[in-house]
């Protein structure tokens, strides 16, 4: 049982394009059996070479961790249990059981990273040191140890940092460098799902206390944006999400919310969150449901006026955006009419005119771009 694959690139290296689709190959062919374990052959040679790949790319304790044993990926459990033996007791192994593979063209082309150092350098190495192997593969479990320990020193450290998608920059500038270098490095692997370019780290270290608003694009064709103290990763395209003009015909233009629940409005780039006010997960303060049973939706056209809270004077939406630190790029979606007065901004929430926390039924509006993955609660 074999399936051919085809690479594509999208930004990353042949190399990585490769491995990317050979896991999508077996997870297929797994789920097509009901299989939820997949073994690979990898053995203490490729650990080596790993240990190696990543220690000449400058990577850092994670990188020189290399391959673990066991790793799930999209329900499917991948494991090593030949990762400590070497090659010969693999293909030993093979051998006895008439195992048949597949030997990969492209191992014998020395364009590629890992091809040059098993064909040019391994064979050196090896030489000069006969337990290279086993010595680099006890760098790879003592890299492991090292990350698990550094994992869980910086979820102690991003505790009071981390606000639903966002970091806190301001609750981590107390830390020693080291620390709060570790903390960044973890919560950008966790968001991006990948370890951060070490270019990237370097830059927002050097970068984070300035003060301005900064951006930096990633490969995987998001966005790294630091605004007022808080980062955040979003989609590349974000940035002119809110600039994009849609023809009305298009959107929305009324609404009617008769319970709590998503309402979906693929014209405006997203959806309302309508959620219990004991739910708590709605922007300022709660509204009657009663007021929703017919809204008008309408994009910014300049001088609506908001009031954040009752006892204060209504301000521009650009002044009352400015003050509770709202970028740009999040001030997308519709605004909210009842009446002929604004009732809900999203990023601010539910004008303080209509603001009805004691109603029997009080809810709170949630505006969730497309874009931003966010779901109720």
């Amino acid at each position: 049982m074999f399936r051919r694959v085809v690479v594509e690139q999208q930004g990353l290296g042949i190399e990585a394009a490769a491995r990317n689709a050979r896991y999508a190959a077996l997870r297929a062919m797994a789920a097509e059996v009901g299989c939820e374990l997949v073994l690979l052959a990898h053995h203490r040679e490729d650990q080596a070479e790993t240990v190696l790949l990543q220690a000449l790319r400058g990577a850092g304790v994670a990188g020189l961790s290399a391959m673990p044993r066991l790793i799930q990926r999209e329900g499917v459990n991948f494991a090593r249990p030949w990762l400590q033996c070497p090659r010969v007791q693999v293909e030993a192994y093979a051998n006895e059981r008439l195992l048949r593979h597949i030997e990969d063209d492209s191992n014998s082309d020395r364009r590629y990273a890992r091809n040059r150092l098993r064909l040019n350098v391994w064979p050196a190495l090896a030489h000069s040191f006969g337990d290279a192997s086993k010595a680099l593969g006890t760098v790879a479990r003592h890299a492991q140890e090292a990350t698990r320990c550094l994992s869980d020193l910086a979820d102690i450290d991003l505790r009071k940092a981390r606000s639903n998608d966002v970091l806190l920059l301001s609750e981590l500038k107390d830390l020693p460098e080291p620390r709060r270098a570790n903390a960044l490095r973890h919560w950008l692997a966790q968001r991006l799902g990948s370890p951060a370019p070490y270019s990237v780290m370097q830059r927002l270290l050097a970068q984070a206390s300035l003060g301005r608003a900064q951006s930096w694009p990633l490969a995987s064709g998001q966005t790294l944006r630091l605004y007022r103290g808080k980062l955040s990763i979003e989609p590349a395209a974000t940035v002119e999400l809110g600039c994009v003009t849609q023809p009305e015909a298009v959107r929305d233009s009324t609404l009617r919310i008769k319970a709590h629940g998503t309402y979906p409005l693929p014209g405006w780039g997203g959806s309302l969150l309508v959620l219990p006010a004991s739910e708590g997960q709605g922007t300022g303060a709660g509204i009657d449901l009663a007021h929703l049973a017919l809204v008008h939706l309408r994009a910014r056209r300049g001088g609506e006026l908001f009031q954040l809270a009752l006892g204060r004077p209504p301000r521009s939406l650009k002044k009352q955006y400015q003050a509770a630190g709202v970028p740009a790029w999040q001030r997308t979606g519709p605004l909210l009419w009842l009446e002929g007065r604004l009732l809900f901004v999203p990023g601010l929430g539910v004008d303080a005119y209509w603001s009805d926390a004691g109603a029997s039924q009080s809810c709170h509006l949630r505006w969730c771009p497309s874009w931003s993955g966010c779901r109720p609660g």
